[in-house]
């Protein structure tokens, strides 16, 4: 799989990455063993990329990813983790003292002595902001607890503002289909900075997987069930923020502009991962099969770059995305992110 730069750190990541948000919680109920085959399918396509959260599962995610790898020396995995949720998102929680706990707790979780590299999670635009911030990341660097930091945000300000700090490796950002603000200023801002792109969500909360119908049920401990209108968290988090019957129609729209043979995910995410600026994309996987499906979308760049005959074309699927979301979304979603 292709490999690009991962920012200023000289170490690169695939193109296609894996999020491990499902492998903790609020996705139904993933065993170990499952979690593991996961991860086990993602290496064996090619990806070198988990992405993780302490908060995920209260550290679930992360020991299953640290067991995985810690049976396997030298595997070469990048492990983004990300720390902040696990207070109250104030100003003042965003201390040294709790910095190091945080980073500590995620080194116990993945066995490590270094985390490969550390995002805050979707702080307050005040924290990011704050010059204080990174000066407490670069204490964490300058003491060995992670070799390079991000930050992964909700907004393409909050983005545009971390791009800004000189020692920032990495921004994470919703991007997809539904969500194309990125592509305004953050992504061409990142590329100029030498900043990578985590493009996150990339398939909506399974509404770009072409599966979903108005019928579709999913486990009260999903947030797809209890987050949809922001209840427990950003809305955006959930479905990108758009409407569920709406991003049906959509999703169908985008489905039916296909080649025969390719199908909807594995062309969103070839989509997003061929816009300039984007660095990885981090789709989650709950079963092998998906795991599978997922990394192989990355076959579909080389395809559109070699113009084969009744492959994807990456331009004429552009084209169709821009105008599905400036007719039916752009109001509703482009004002808020």
């Amino acid at each position: 799989m292709q490999q690009r730069p991962l920012g200023r750190t000289g170490g690169a990541v695939s193109v296609i990455g894996l999020g491990t948000w499902q492998l903790g919680a609020d996705w139904g109920a993933v065993t170990e063993d499952d979690a593991t085959a996961v991860l086990a399918a993602s290496v064996a396509h090619g990806v070198t990329l988990f992405d993780t959260a302490d908060v995920y599962g209260d550290g679930r995610s992360e020991s299953i990813i640290g067991r995985f790898l810690a049976a396997r020396p030298g595997h070469g995995i990048t492990v983004a983790t990300k720390m902040g949720r696990r207070l109250a998102q104030t100003d003042e929680n965003y201390s040294r003292e709790n910095f190091r706990a945080w980073s500590e707790r995620s080194r116990r979780n993945l066995g490590v002595d270094t985390l490969d590299l550390v995002q805050l999670h979707c702080p307050p635009t005040s924290v990011i902001e704050a010059d204080a911030t990174y000066d407490q990341l670069d204490a964490l660097v300058a003491e060995g607890a992670i070799a390079a930091y991000g930050v992964s945000v909700e907004t393409c300000a909050q983005a545009l503002a971390a791009i800004a700090r000189p020692n920032v490796t990495n921004v994470q950002i919703i991007f997809n289909p539904f969500r194309l603000k990125p592509l305004d200023e953050v992504l061409p801002a990142a590329a100029a900075a030498g900043v990578a792109i985590f493009a996150r969500v990339p398939l909506a909360s399974g509404l770009l997987s072409g599966t979903y119908t108005p019928a579709t049920a999913f486990a009260a401990d999903d947030h797809r069930s209890y987050n949809r209108q922001g209840e427990a968290f950003d809305r955006g988090e959930t479905f990108s923020g758009v409407d569920y019957e709406v991003g049906l129609a959509a999703a169908a729209e985008l489905a039916a502009a296909l080649p025969d043979g390719v199908a909807l995910p594995a062309a969103t995410l070839a989509w997003i991962a061929s816009r300039p600026g984007v660095t990885s994309v981090i789709p989650g996987a709950r079963n092998v099969r998906q795991a599978a499906s997922n990394a192989d979308a990355a076959s579909l760049l080389d395809s559109a770059a070699a113009q084969v005959d009744g492959g994807f074309d990456v331009s004429a699927f552009d084209a169709v995305v821009r105008g599905v979301y400036d007719r039916d979304l752009r109001e509703a979603i482009h004002p808020l992110w």
